[in-house]
């Protein structure tokens, strides 16, 4: 295991505004299943002689692994996608990449990881940095003893087999893609650096924006400062005994909306660092059944989105990336979309808001969870929390959703109950939600009853009319009863259809039933009180293993609005058409 010297420490707020050395790009791997590199033959860790010591091969001494004649794989990405024989693969990879650092003494080292799935150990020349769990959420170590002046390295074991107790579970319906997923950062900041901070409206007054800066440190009496040029604003605070600095500023900014997503420029300092933010200011709130965004009322034209590439499938991470998909969505008409099943990366949430996208965001806590677990909660709600802080100034986010398509129980609502009471706890300006199921009864009514209502503010739940259920003429006949005053967003709807497949709109599969499904679940929709958004399931074809019907689906759940090679489905065009409509009538 080599002796842990580092540690993960709280999250730094915008890494992406530091002073960082990339260490993307070209790694070395090792395909390892049965975890050779790091248990002996009688499964103990390795204290030393494990992978992670990147010894130097030769001749003179017995080594059965070695990094600089291994295969390479780029990185940000999953292996299953980069390497033909890991495509199905779950289990245990090495990655190794050597790198240049310059020590200076007034300075840290913090390695940073936008994501690595699911079970993350990571060694910086030979000693362990730390650990971390959890498959869509950023986490860094502290590693300045572990760098030397000039060369180094830092090796990364990734584990991505699935486990009942773990969030999400042994069962899902999309890829477990495996490996270093997302950017891979090393900053250097000083000593005492600026760790976090919140900028926005004040909740409680209008016509100011208020917040605080947080130093890695209990420094207190340091000066800060806040600075919005465009609103002529300059603050400067001093950090109190703990280290941080609360501020109030009048001010009147130009709110983001969809039409108009204004962001200002915003720089967080002190004498020694600088850090730049594009920061906007809304309110999103309830009333009734009704969601108000800066007051007004407001339909939520959605999408549902999968973090998976455009054209090539595989772990969506880039810039690009996120600008493919999220066009897509825009020509679709949306106004918002829903980022399921987990925390995207950080540029797709970035560009949805600078795009006047405003954003559903969940965690991983999908079907059958470990409910009784205690550990299966503590990682559940630490992906809460990394969720919420690294996402706290984004303004595009509206929704935080804590759950998915959960069995209804007693265990279930004591995890749920928890996980929300938690969320508010965090953050109290944004909308708590989940995905919940409805039920049927007799006489084609079909009601929503759901213990975690209270606990909510907006009621969403998923349906499949069409296609798990019923047929599409049903929907001319159901009722729905929501007997909760609370807005409701259908949070999933669809069916799959094979692109460039066409037939009888009667017959599943092809592009002619879907659109079919999409007319007459639009129709039905417009007969429900109180419905506030939808977010149909899904903008793009994505890789599932349950998807196994060969010569239509081949491993991809083709409910896609949009195939996984960016041609556009029939029923594309029906949902366009329909929140045309809708934009009309919420203008």
């Amino acid at each position: 295991m080599g002796k842990t010297i580092a540690q993960e420490i709280p999250l730094v707020t915008n890494i992406s505004a530091r002073n960082n050395i990339t260490l993307n790009g070209k790694w070395r791997y090792i395909v390892d299943p049965l975890e050779n590199g790091y248990f002996n033959y009688r499964l103990e860790p390795f204290k030393d002689n494990g992978f992670f010591e990147n010894k130097k091969w030769n001749t003179t001494e017995l080594s059965e692994y070695n990094f600089a004649t291994s295969a390479v794989m780029d990185i940000p990405s999953d292996w299953n996608s980069k390497d033909q024989r890991l495509f199905f693969y779950e289990g245990t990879v090495w990655f190794q990449k050597d790198f240049n650092y310059k020590k200076d003494a007034k300075s840290k080292g913090i390695l940073h990881f936008g994501a690595v799935n699911y079970d993350a150990k990571v060694y910086v020349n030979g000693k362990m940095a730390g650990t971390h769990i959890g498959g869509y959420t950023p986490f860094n170590f502290d590693v300045t003893d572990l760098l030397v002046d000039g060369n180094n390295f830092v090796v990364v074991k990734v584990d991505n087999k699935r486990h009942k107790d773990n969030v999400p579970t042994v069962n899902m319906d999309w890829w477990n893609y495996g490996g270093i997923t997302r950017d891979v950062t090393l900053a250097q900041v000083p000593n005492t650096y600026i760790e976090d901070y919140l900028v926005q409206l004040d909740k409680k007054e209008k016509g100011k924006i208020s917040g605080w800066i947080k130093l890695n440190n209990e420094s207190g009496n340091q000066s800060v400062s806040v600075s919005i040029p465009e609103l002529k604003i300059k603050k400067n605070v001093t950090t109190d005994a703990k280290g941080v600095a609360y501020f109030e500023i009048k001010a009147n900014p130009v709110l983001w909306t969809p039409e108009q997503p204004k962001l200002y420029d915003v720089t967080i300092s002190k004498a020694d660092e600088n850090i730049a933010d594009k920061i906007g200011f809304r309110t999103i709130e309830t009333k009734g059944k009704e969601i108000l965004l800066n007051g007004k009322k407001v339909f939520l034209r959605g999408i549902s989105i999968h973090e998976e590439a455009p054209f090539r499938s595989g772990r969506a991470w880039s810039q690009n990336d996120a600008i493919t998909l999220l066009t897509w969505a825009k020509e679709l008409g949306c106004n918002y979309v829903r980022l399921a099943h987990y925390p995207h990366n950080e540029n797709m949430v970035r560009e949805a808001e600078k795009m006047g996208l405003m954003i559903w965001s969940e965690v991983p806590v999908y079907w059958t969870i470990s409910w009784t677990n205690p550990e299966t909660y503590a990682n559940a709600e630490h992906q809460l929390h990394d969720m919420i802080y690294r996402d706290k100034n984004r303004c595009g986010i509206v929704i935080w959703s804590i759950a998915n398509e959960t069995p209804h129980g007693d265990d279930r609502d004591v995890f749920l109950s928890k996980l929300a009471k938690y969320a508010r706890t965090q953050d109290n300006s944004r909308l708590i939600s989940m995905a919940m199921e409805v039920t049927s009864s007799s006489n084609n009514i079909n009601t929503l009853h759901d213990n975690m209502n209270e606990y909510v503010d907006i009621v969403s739940f998923n349906q499949y009319l069409g296609w798990y259920r019923g047929t599409n003429e049903s929907c001319k006949d159901m009722q729905w009863v929501i007997p909760y005053n609370k807005p409701v967003i259908i949070s999933e709807f669809g069916g799959e259809a094979l692109q460039g497949l066409h037939g009888d709109k009667k017959e599943r599969w092809n592009e002619e039933y879907q659109e079919e499904l999409y007319i007459q679940n639009t129709q039905m929709f417009n007969r429900i009180e109180g419905l506030a958004g939808v977010s149909p399931w899904i903008l793009v074809d994505f890789r599932s293993p349950r998807r196994q019907l060969p010569n239509i689906q081949d491993f991809f759940n083709r409910k896609g609005l949009i195939s996984d090679q960016g041609i556009k489905k029939k029923a594309f065009y029906v949902m366009k058409d329909w929140y045309a409509q809708k934009e009309k009538e919420y203008k």
